[in-house]
């Protein structure tokens, strides 16, 4: 198929890749915060759109079905497939069901338990095609994937969010929207352990903005507070957060080190969860995909294997390199229908 663009609608984001015969010549991510209603999702598509252009054939995968907006998952998955049918080419919208394969939009009731947050699924069965054995990790806004792949097939051993939270393939934890309430109980501020305000006054966001960690354009979402999304800003969200104001005169920066350090370590602990079930050799690599790329190299190195760049292992543009990474479920949805 000569082009696809593959979308993958999240409770924050939209996301979207196109692909020209088997190649990603663009990747594009748009702020859609479902929690605001189906409005949100419209005008992303509107923005998108346009970047993206006609297909052969649009795919969709999506995890926006957890959005409180919906009564129910099932509920979400049906609203979202007729959100994507209204807004793109409707005669050429396919939905990705994951281990149902490609569906049809009219049976996305049925298949709603295959549908719901299947997005990782799409970059795993890409991944299995590819170097064939690897510990997929892909860390988003919001949560992180961990996902075995040996001898070119998925080993996963959940399905459902439900499924892969419990047994550590599925990490409430993210780069940005992630509420620093939600890494820690406490923290050292001042030679003391401080119980940390059980307030959403700042998010992982502010942390990372610190440690410059934070590339171009992957913080869509407005600040805890509202303020501007500066250093001084960032910092006194973080102050707040320890019951201070930032004119106390900590180090602020070093105290986005331990939520940082927090946040990788739990990231660690679900991946040597995974990797302790003797399924992947030694050597083989782990693939990072999302916005968190440094913080998945921190994690390759305490596990002592090698980081390779989801990127890396495609056929894609240089200009959208890096947005073929943070958007790969869409991109891996494009090039998987493409072959189909």
């Amino acid at each position: 198929m000569a082009c696809v663009v593959g979308w993958d609608i999240g409770g924050a984001h939209l996301k979207a890749a196109r692909a020209e015969h088997g190649r990603i010549v663009d990747a594009v991510q748009v702020a859609s915060p479902l929690r605001l209603g189906l409005e949100a999702l419209e005008q992303a598509f509107a923005r998108a759109k346009p970047k993206m252009g006609r297909a052969d054939r649009h795919i969709c995968t999506m995890t926006g079905e957890l959005a409180d907006t919906f009564a129910s998952r099932t509920e979400g998955v049906e609203r979202l497939a007729a959100a994507a049918v209204c807004a793109l080419e409707p005669e050429r919208v396919v939905l990705y069901a994951g281990r149902a394969g490609f569906i049809a939009p009219q049976a996305a009731v049925r298949h709603a338990e295959d549908i719901a947050s299947a997005n990782w699924h799409a970059t795993a069965a890409l991944l299995a095609k590819l170097p064939g054995t690897a510990l997929l990790i892909d860390m988003g806004s919001t949560t992180t994937d961990i996902v075995p792949v040996t001898a070119g097939a998925i080993a996963a051993r959940g399905y459902t969010d439900a499924e892969r939270l419990a047994c550590g393939e599925l990490v409430y934890t993210g780069l940005v929207r992630s509420f620093v309430i939600a890494i820690a109980e406490r923290a050292p501020v001042a030679g003391s352990w401080t119980p940390l305000v059980a307030e959403n006054f700042a998010n992982m966001a502010d942390v990372h903005r610190l440690l410059e960690n934070l590339a171009d354009g992957v913080d869509q979402m407005p600040t805890a507070d509202g303020r501007p999304k500066t250093l001084a800003a960032s910092r006194a969200r973080l102050a707040r957060m320890v019951g201070r104001d930032v004119a106390d005169g900590q180090d602020w920066t070093l105290l986005a080190r331990w939520f940082a350090e927090a946040q990788i370590r739990t990231i660690t602990d679900a991946a040597l969860l995974v990797v302790s079930r003797g399924e992947l050799p030694g050597e083989a690599p782990i693939v990072a995909a999302g916005i968190g790329g440094a913080i998945i190299g921190e994690v390759a190195r305490r596990l002592g294997r090698t980081c390779v760049g989801f990127e890396s292992l495609l056929d894609v543009a240089p200009h959208a390199r890096a947005a073929a990474s943070h958007c790969a479920p869409a991109a891996a949805l494009a090039l998987l229908a493409g072959t189909d």
